[in-house]
Parts: structure tokens; sequence; C-alpha cells
């Protein structure tokens, strides 16, 4: 894969959770909230404004990759378990757990 599409498929991902916290927060716009470029060192969704960062008090790093396949596969068993909203978590060794949810319902829990 050329090196300025996988650049690509960062923005977009980086795109929607941007788009998705404006949408979350009326108030704010999309000068509010910067995307990071190739290369910072910093989160990919960078809160600029006071406000947006009272709002959405969160460090927001995005992979958008095709090696996560084991931990869609996991997501996908918990979907099957049954009715109600599946959650993930996950343990490296030495790492501290991690819950996993679909973003709509993480967005949605920021909602309510």
């Amino acid at each position: 894969m050329k090196q300025k599409t996988i650049r690509a498929k960062g923005r977009y991902l980086q795109n929607i959770v941007r788009d998705r916290i404006v949408k979350l927060y009326p108030v704010l716009t999309k000068k509010d909230i910067r995307t990071s470029t190739v290369g910072e060192n910093n989160a990919d969704i960078k809160l600029l404004t006071h406000t947006a960062k009272k709002l959405f008090p969160y460090e927001v790093e995005t992979k958008n990759r095709s090696d996560f396949k084991g931990i869609y596969s996991h997501f996908k068993q918990a979907i099957r378990h049954g009715p109600n909203t599946p959650l993930l978590i996950i343990k490296g060794k030495k790492e501290k757990p991690l819950a996993i949810v679909d973003m709509e319902h993480f967005f949605k829990l920021l909602s309510d």
C-alpha cells in the first residue's frame, strides 16, 4: 500500500470522529477541533478551545488498520451472545484492561 493511501485512511477515520464530536456538541465547530497530520506526536484529535476540552475530556488516538482482525472477531462473538449491547474487554500481558464498544454506542452514551 502506498504511503499516500495509508495517510488517507488515517485522515478518513480522524475526520469521522471529529465530525461526530461536532455533531454531538452543536456549540462546537470544526475550528474548535483539529485533526493531526502524519508524524505529530500528540493526540489525533486536538481540542483547541477550552469549551471543547471541557465538553469532550478525552485524548483520542485513531488507528485505521487491517491487523485488528482478531479484535473484530472477538467483538462479533460478543454480539452473538444476545440482544444486549456488546462489550469486549481485552488485556495484554502487563497491560491495563481495555473496554471496547461500538463507536455509535460510545457517542450515544455521551449524548444521554
